[in-house]
């Protein structure tokens, strides 16, 4: 049977399209919808609001006439609550999300729209719903915005924040609805698994059954790149300014290498001795060597994290970029010792350090919702990643007006600087116009160093980058206005309508005669579907558009991932200017960018592979720590393992002080073992490719290595706890576990990690490592 089931998923992989997914049948249900609108417009908001409680009932999925019912009903409550209409293919839209579908809508579709109803519709069949969004301000705005509409249908809504108070998000919980981003509902999941009182849990004891995904290719393939990471304070990394120093004085080629992807560097036998001889004559590489580890991670700083790239330095403090967002990660910093690093480097106050309580990835998170859906405007593009890692399956849903953007092709030329002045002088003639420009642009410094071009040409601009990031609405909303010039790091203002004319449309017509919005890019995303969300910017709903997007042989994504392609083998020389027309050259761009596609599917692939092992530890982990939280696990314990102890403290100080003082013991060991095992697996997985060296399988080895540790934690945890229960002082004010020196953290955070193991590059890179230390020693 299981054979046949495989074989039966090859054929179905082999023939099925990527978006395989029939809306025929609900396309079959929209007449009906229409002829039941009259007879509901006639209804008062009462009688409605009464209309949609009579569906209410089992959790069943709605038959056919309950599904015409409710549409109807949800486009009425629209009308009066919004004074919008919901167009067939919002509706169309709807019934494929409340079929557990990932539905594609162009920009400009009215998604946000379509989410609340479904939404909506999953609440009235007794299911509780967190609506999950890139990032806080869009689960605020769309909570509010949409709220009147949720009223009227008789369904409660929420939203969560990270500024938010806790009774504010233990209440947006409680909702039939709650609105979030993929990271604040991931830390409140985690936080809930941190606290030592039941009373202190938010999402509970309302877990939610449904996750509706906004933005979905973001949410599940972008974001699934960065587990979501909790840590709290603890002894332990100091930082070393003396080491940045010395590593700030190596140079590239001569003191250290990069790989080709610009993820590993190492020293150069010259550069090893060079360090050894700033450091005072140290071996390096001596066993047990304090300042290797140093060295490497002070190098990781210098060499691969660039200023405005991956952070930027604001109030005395290093920020985190969200490479996936270009926005800066809130309450997010690199591990420790990388954090130091780079603030070393910086020269800036230096932050607490800490340790590793738990983390989860976007793909577990999401994993434990029984129900998932959710919309986007590219949704095609990922469409194998989403049915492989999450069983979902595409459906594209028509534009209501046909798209007519016009999108040119690349523009290719020989250097960086011939393409951003062929784009400098592009974005000076259309402006000349007065059409509407949004620049799109790779990283922080190259948004600065555009608009400072800009302004030597005294062209005027709005710059939207990770250091402005609070104003993207705002900013976003005026880029179709006429004569405006927006120039935005990647993901403009997503979630956010960019009308012509402006966000009051008052000069649509005067803008639509120029040609609509012009979208131009500075380069290619890693992604053709990123490519493909900033070209939506323009032409929503049968505006007309443009979009161009100028890339340079120099181009980072063209050296590393098609480096084979030079100029001596094009068949037709480039212009005066730098502009390369010969076919087979961009041909190479588009082949790069497939390349980079597939690496990133790769690493996630082999994350996952490893990641799954520790997610259904963590399972059963928090599965035992709920029973301690909530019942008398640890009192029975210590009954049954110190019951003189046990029975002269019941006697002194009360049963139900006794218990809680168990609970806080039993809980403190537990999640200390758990600690020490993340830990354990962190340093494995470093590691584990050495053993593939030796023949060996690395996932063989590594749930070899693993699983024993794992089987130790909670018999280890009761063994210690009942020590402790015999030594911690237990009084009036329940355990004194400071004072025994069981610390709990005193303050939280989150990390930023990129999870990226055992791809083919490190394995590589690890070997030059290695061969170089090999050297070095030979030498001596």
């Amino acid at each position: 049977m299981a054979m046949l089931a495989k074989v039966k998923g090859r054929l179905r992989r082999l023939l099925e399209r990527p978006a395989s997914v029939e809306l025929t049948k609900y396309e079959a249900l929209l007449p009906k919808i229409a002829d039941r609108e009259d007879k509901i417009a006639s209804l008062s908001d009462e009688e409605l609001t009464e209309k949609v409680g009579k569906l209410r009932g089992s959790e069943r999925e709605l038959a056919d006439d309950e599904l015409v019912e409710y549409c109807a009903l949800a486009r009425e409550a629209a009308k009066r609550a919004l004074n919008e209409r919901p167009y067939d293919v919002q509706l169309l839209g709807v019934m494929g999300m409340l079929a557990g579908h990932v539905v594609q809508m162009a920009t400009g579709e009215g998604k946000t729209l379509a989410g609340a109803l479904t939404a909506a519709g999953f609440a009235v069949r007794g299911k509780r719903v967190h609506v999950i969004s890139v990032n806080d301000y869009l689960a605020k705005r769309d909570a509010e915005w949409m709220r009147p509409v949720y009223e009227l249908l008789g369904v409660s809504v929420g939203y969560v924040g990270e500024k938010v108070s806790t009774e504010h998000r233990r209440g947006a919980y409680e909702s039939e609805v709650c609105y979030g981003s993929v990271s604040e509902i991931g830390f409140d999941l985690l936080r809930d698994r941190l606290v030592t009182s039941a009373d202190d849990q938010v999402q509970t004891p309302h877990p939610a059954a449904v996750a509706l995904v906004d933005e979905a290719d973001s949410v599940l393939v972008d974001e699934a790149k960065v587990p979501l990471v909790m840590a709290g304070t603890a002894e332990g990394v100091e930082r070393d300014a003396d080491m940045a120093e010395v590593v700030r004085r190596l140079r590239a080629g001569v003191h250290y290498e990069e790989d080709e992807d610009g993820r590993n560097a190492w020293l150069t036998p010259s550069g090893a001795k060079a360090v050894e001889k700033a450091l005072g004559g140290v071996d390096l590489y001596a066993e047990d060597s304090p300042y290797l580890a140093a060295v490497n991670v002070a190098l990781h700083a210098h060499a691969l994290l660039e200023r405005d790239v991956d952070y930027i330095v604001r109030d005395n403090k290093v920020q985190l970029i969200n490479t996936a967002r270009g926005r800066i990660a809130a309450l997010q910093r690199w591990p420790d010792g990388l954090q130091a690093a780079v603030e070393a480097k910086e020269a800036v106050a230096a932050t607490e350090s800490g340790e590793v309580l738990d983390s989860i990835t976007v793909q577990a998170l999401i994993a434990r919702y029984p129900k998932v859906a959710g919309m986007t405007g590219t949704a095609v593009a990922v469409a194998e990643q989403l049915r492989e890692f999450y069983k979902l399956e595409v459906a594209v849903i028509a534009p209501n007006k046909p798209c007519v953007r016009e999108d040119e092709l690349t523009r290719l030329f020989t250097t960086d600087d011939a393409k951003e002045d062929a784009l400098i002088n592009e974005i000076v003639k259309t402006h000349e116009t007065g059409r509407p420009i949004l620049v799109g642009t790779l990283d922080v410094a190259e948004s600065e160093r555009v608009a400072k071009r800009l302004g030597e040409n005294d062209l005027e601009c709005v710059v939207l980058n990770a250091k402005n990031d609070a104003e993207e609405a705002a900013i976003v909303a005026e880029a179709g206005a006429f004569n405006a010039i927006t120039v935005s790091t990647q993901m403009a203002g997503r979630g956010t309508d960019i009308r012509l004319g402006g966000h009051d449309e008052a000069d649509h017509d005067k803008v639509a005669e120029l040609g609509g919005l012009y979208v131009i890019g500075t380069g290619h995303y890693p992604s053709s579907r990123l490519d493909d969300q900033l070209r939506g910017r323009a032409g929503r709903q049968g505006d007309p558009g443009g979009s161009v997007f100028f890339s340079s042989m120099e181009d980072e994504q063209l050296t590393q991932y098609a480096p084979e392609v030079q100029l001596h083998v094009l068949k037709e020389p480039p212009g005066e200017d730098g502009l390369i027309k010969d076919k087979t050259a961009r041909a190479f761009v588009a082949h790069a960018q497939r390349v980079a596609e597939g690496v990133e599917l790769e690493i996630h692939r082999n994350t996952w592979r490893y990641t799954r092992l520790i997610e259904q530890q963590r399972d059963i982990i928090m599965e035992h720590r709920d029973k301690i939280l909530h019942s008398d696990v640890a009192d029975k314990l210590f009954e049954k393992h110190a019951p003189e102890r046990h029975a002269e403290l019941v006697e002194e100080l009360g049963a139900d002080l006794v218990a809680e003082a168990a609970r806080q013991i039993l809980l403190y060991h537990l999640d200390r073992r758990w600690v020490d095992h993340l830990g354990y697996t962190a340093d494995v997985r470093e590691t584990v490719h050495l053993r593939a060296l030796a023949k060996e399988t690395p996932i063989d080895e590594f749930h070899r290595a693993v699983v024993p540790e794992f089987n130790k934690i909670v018999p280890e945890a009761h063994d210690t706890a009942v020590d402790s229960f015999d030594t911690v002082k237990i009084g009036a004010n329940g355990a004194e576990l400071e004072e025994a020196g069981l610390k709990r953290p005193t303050s939280t955070w989150t990390y930023m990690v990129y999870d990226n193991p055992w791809d083919s590059d490190a394995e590589q890179a690890l070997k030059k490592v290695r061969a170089h230390v090999k050297k070095v020693k030979a030498e001596r």
